[in-house]
């Protein structure tokens, strides 16, 4: 259509998104789905969050604030970070959005300029490359090695480095993978970096809480001081308080991009749900002793979806260290055909086939970057992560 921006032409849609609204539609329509597309924990909201929530609308805290957040909950996430990440920020270096994705988009959209590259791992969030170009950047994509848990070398960063390099775009835990850095390995990264001072750094912590096995989290400016002047430390309260729906990102990092995002999100959202930011001060300062118990479940969900999956002849996974998702490989069952007479020529054909045959909803890992592989997000009930493990099982052993 004419009338609409080339700009358009660049992006698709989410495909994770698109994945979990098929699955609805199809459960809407009577079919028995289970989705293992979202990336939403299955908990309810904390109790005490929800009713700071409720306090605040009934203390009438119902207006406007700040564009970026209003200063309560922005000394929180000074204090937050001071106090898990050994980082140290005033309010006036960090910004609060509609969602952790605005963030991400918002530092990008003040940035970017044409032909300024971005350098993404891949496996990535689905996200980030489209936003790149929304931007008008242009997306450099460096592939992780599997034997590694997907997770990309220092060398393979350095080659993908240029003059024209903006961003390096780092998220560890990995959606889609889980995998996790260790402190060497992130060190390994960071000193790459260190060589480049025309690169800036965006750390994407939203699995930061979601930490299994001994592993231990770090993020890049609390690995190396020497990048606290060109990093843009990115959270949120969505994944491990379990409150996707309230919509609350936030960032910090020098005062000078801070105030390039305030400008972007003024004249596009202005301030978050002022409800949202009330109960987001509650999550971040209230009791955190709920966060070990949801790691402990998400642990076990992770390792009976990874004996199961593990066992199917066909597909291999690695043990990832935080997240909510595993990132099976499907190469040895490219090729082969389906009870119903379809091949298996890439992901995409194997998880439509899956969906339509055993109606288990995954995403497939062309749109994450890497194939031939889809993401199995765990955060289910242990009993729908049964059944669908069995589901796949029985469509791997019907190919011939």
């Amino acid at each position: 259509m004419a009338f609409l921006s080339d700009t358009l032409a660049r992006v698709k849609p989410s495909p994770t998104v698109a994945v979990t609204q098929l699955a609805a539609e199809l459960k809407a329509q009577g079919k028995d789905v289970i989705g293992l597309g979202a990336g939403e924990p299955d908990f309810d909201t904390p109790q005490n969050i929800k009713e700071a929530a409720i306090a605040a609308i009934h203390a009438g805290k119902t207006k406007y604030t700040a564009p970026d957040g209003m200063p309560e909950l922005k000394k929180a996430i000074c204090d937050k970070f001071a106090r898990e990440n050994g980082l140290t920020y005033e309010p006036a270096q960090v910004t609060v959005s509609t969602g952790g994705k605005q963030v991400l988009y918002n530092a990008l959209m003040a940035t970017l300029n044409p032909g300024d590259e971005v350098i993404i791992p891949a496996p990535y969030w689905v996200s980030y490359p489209d936003m790149v170009l929304l931007g008008q950047g242009t997306p450099v994509v460096v592939e992780g090695k599997p034997e590694l848990g997907y997770k990309i070398t220092p060398e393979l960063l350095e080659a993908a480095i240029t003059p024209k390099t903006k961003w390096f775009i780092f998220n560890s835990p990995s959606n889609p993978t889980g995998a996790g850095y260790t402190k060497d390995e992130l060190k390994a990264i960071t000193d790459v970096l260190m060589r480049h001072p025309h690169v800036w750094v965006m750390s994407d912590d939203m699995y930061e809480h979601l930490a299994y096995d001994g592993w231990e989290f770090f993020t890049p400016a609390q690995i190396e001081p020497g990048l606290y002047d060109r990093t843009l430390t990115c959270n949120g309260v969505s994944k491990a308080y379990a409150m996707t729906g309230w919509r609350i990102g936030y960032a910090a990092g020098p005062k000078e991009l801070i105030a390039a995002m305030r400008k972007i999100q003024s004249q596009s959202t202005t301030n978050p749900s002022s409800i949202s930011q009330w109960a987001a001060l509650e999550a971040l300062s209230g009791p955190q002793d709920f966060l070990a118990t949801n790691a402990e479940l998400f642990k076990r969900r992770r390792d009976l979806v990874l004996e199961k999956l593990n066992a199917i002849e066909g597909i291999t996974c690695p043990t990832p260290e935080g997240a909510f998702y595993v990132y099976p490989s499907i190469a040895g069952l490219i090729g082969k055909t389906t009870e119903s007479g379809v091949k298996i020529v890439d992901d995409e054909t194997f998880a439509k086939a899956l969906l339509e045959d055993k109606g288990v909803a995954v995403v497939f890992g062309a749109a994450f970057g890497l194939s031939p592989n889809f993401r199995v997000s765990y955060a289910t009930s242990e009993a729908l992560l049964e059944e669908a493990c069995n589901r796949i099982e029985a469509f791997c052993k019907g190919l011939k």
